[in-house]
Parts: structure tokens; C-alpha cells; sequence
């Protein structure tokens, strides 16, 4: 195996005519050139030189490799520049996957605070709700994803192999048309006054968690209209086309006309993260967008 420190050397060597030059050249002595060029010629399994009188000559081998290790060397040493830069952050990639609110809410004050800070590093950023983004970061398509589970749901070893960064804790809340009768409502409402009522359900995960609070009080809800898009929700309720029950962040998400929010009991609430995998959360580009996430979520929290 051909060591770059040793077709430094060669090169020396060639350029120099002596062992001894050579160590002057490169700040070592001449017995530890002769040594590393032995190690070399042991190395290629052909003499690489030739002493006549008091020089070096280069034998054919030694003269094809010294050919190929100025274009060798030189990408070695783009390649340790690049490296260096994305461990300085001068330089890097994140590729980053968010759920919808997400993507309006916490990244792009994550993304301004890391471009501010780190201008050569670059986000790239796609949208998927979990448990899709999940599988693109475990099959190496994303970096970072941001995703979200439901207190007390099951699976909560699904992530056991992936590093978890808690960002904020975004609790339920019911969209109710501005005039209905508990639009104005001070405190919290049971979610079964709500029971009769025509429902706007939203993503898929989170329609399947309005089933699942709405059976556990007793009723099962009455789905009119299902759409991913959080406007179109607020936009239906704000019709006086039924009502919905959103996360907090969705809400945040849209500008709601026409509607009022009114918190629910019991509480439903979700953790929302940012995962990665573990080799990748010591790169150092991916740590500092788990960082202004992180940073970006505690600011959310303490707008509330």
C-alpha cells in the first residue's frame, strides 16, 4: 500500500538529486529519508532508484510513479482542505426533512440563525411527515428529520436507535368557527361537547389521534372533510363547515381568520424532535442545525 507521506518523499528526492537535500527540504534527517524510501520500494516491490556517484537517479518505475504523485498529492491536499473546512463549518451539507408546521414554524428561524453563523454551510430542505421522514434518515436520504409522537402512544422504542433531540412540547387544541357557541369559551372544553358536531380532520397520523381521543370519550367523530393542507383545515372551519382539532404549531403555522381556538380537556399533547443518526450527529454541520433547532423550539415555547 503506497503511504502519500512516502511519495512526498519520492518526489523530494527526485527534485533534489539526494537523500540528504531531500531531508533539508522536508525538516527530517537524511537516515529517515532513506528509511521511508526503503519502506516504499518495499512497498511497490521494484527499486524506485538508482545512486549514481553522489546523486539519485530514477529508475523507470520510479519515474512512472513520481508522474502519478504530483496528481495524487495534489487531490490528497484538496481533499484535506475541503475536510477541513466542513469540520470548521466553513464549508458542509445538511439535508433536512420536516413535517409541514415544522417547516413554517421552527426551520426557518433554525436556517437564518445557522446561515447567519455558518454561512458556508448548506441546508437543503423536503418535506415528509413521520413515520416517512424517519425512514429517510435510517436509509440515508436526509440528515436531520424533524418528526413528532403523541404522549402515551405506543412505539415509543422506535427511535431507540437514532439520537433524539427534544425541541418543544405542542399541545392539541379545537378550531371552532368565530360564532359558535364555545367560541369565547374561558378555560378548557371537554372534547365530548364536541361529539356532535362535523369534523375537518387533518395528516394522517394526526386524524388517526382525533379518532382515538374522541373514542376515549365516548364518541366516535364525524368526519366530513380530511385534508393534509392546515390552511384548507382552517379555512373549512372558518366556513362554519365543521370543526377540527390541530396541534398548537399547525395553528401557529397559518394565519386563522374566522376561527377561535379553544383548549381541550384532557390534554393531548406531542413531543416534537429532531433526530439523526448517531455517527452523523458528530459531523459538524449536522450538530449546529441540531443546535439552532433546539434553540429555535425554546424560543416557540416562551412565545406561548
Amino acid at each position: 500500500m503506497i503511504e502519500a507521506r512516502h511519495l512526498r518523499v519520492l518526489r523530494a528526492v527526485a527534485s533534489t538529486g539526494s537523500f540528504s537535500a531531500a531531508g533539508r527540504e522536508l525538516g527530517c534527517t537524511q537516515p529517515a529519508v532513506s528509511q521511508q524510501m526503503k519502506a516504499l520500494e518495499s512497498s511497490v516491490g521494484t527499486p524506485l532508484l538508482v545512486r549514481t556517484g553522489r546523486e539519485m537517479r530514477l529508475t523507470q518505475a520510479g519515474e512512472a510513479l513520481v508522474r502519478h504523485a504530483a496528481g495524487i498529492i495534489a487531490g490528497l491536499t484538496a481533499a484535506e482542505e475541503e475536510v477541513a473546512a466542513i469540520a470548521g463549518l466553513r464549508a458542509g451539507r445538511v439535508r433536512l426533512v420536516s413535517f409541514p408546521s415544522g417547516s413554517s414554524t421552527l426551520v426557518p428561524t433554525a436556517l437564518a440563525a445557522l446561515r447567519a453563523a455558518h454561512p458556508g454551510t448548506r441546508v437543503f430542505l423536503e418535506e415528509a411527515e413521520p413515520p416517512n421522514s424517519v425512514e429517510l434518515l435510517r436509509e440515508g436520504d436526509c440528515d436531520v428529520a424533524l418528526a413528532f409522537r403523541y404522549e402515551g402512544a405506543a412505539g415509543a422504542e422506535e427511535w431507540d436507535d437514532l439520537v433524539v433531540r427534544p425541541l418543544l412540547t405542542d399541545r392539541l387544541v379545537a378550531l371552532v368557527p368565530d360564532g359558535h357557541r364555545l367560541a369565547r369559551t374561558e378555560g378548557s372544553v371537554a372534547i365530548g361537547e364536541l361529539a356532535r358536531e362535523s369534523w375537518i380532520a387533518g395528516c394522517p397520523r394526526c386524524r388517526g389521534q382525533l379518532v382515538e381521543v374522541c373514542e376515549g370519550a365516548g364518541f366516535s367523530p364525524r368526519i366530513d372533510f380530511a385534508t393534509d393542507d392546515y390552511p384548507a383545515v382552517v379555512g373549512l372551519v372558518g366556513a362554519s363547515l365543521g370543526v377540527a382539532v390541530l396541534p398548537q404549531l399547525a395553528v401557529e403555522s397559518v394565519r386563522p381568520r374566522g376561527v377561535r381556538t379553544v383548549a381541550l380537556e384532557p390534554a393531548v399533547r406531542r413531543e416534537i424532535v429532531a433526530l439523526t443518526l448517531p455517527d452523523l450527529a458528530q459531523v459538524p454541520a449536522v450538530a449546529a442545525t441540531l443546535d439552532e433547532l433546539a434553540r429555535a423550539g425554546a424560543r416557540q415555547s416562551a412565545a406561548r
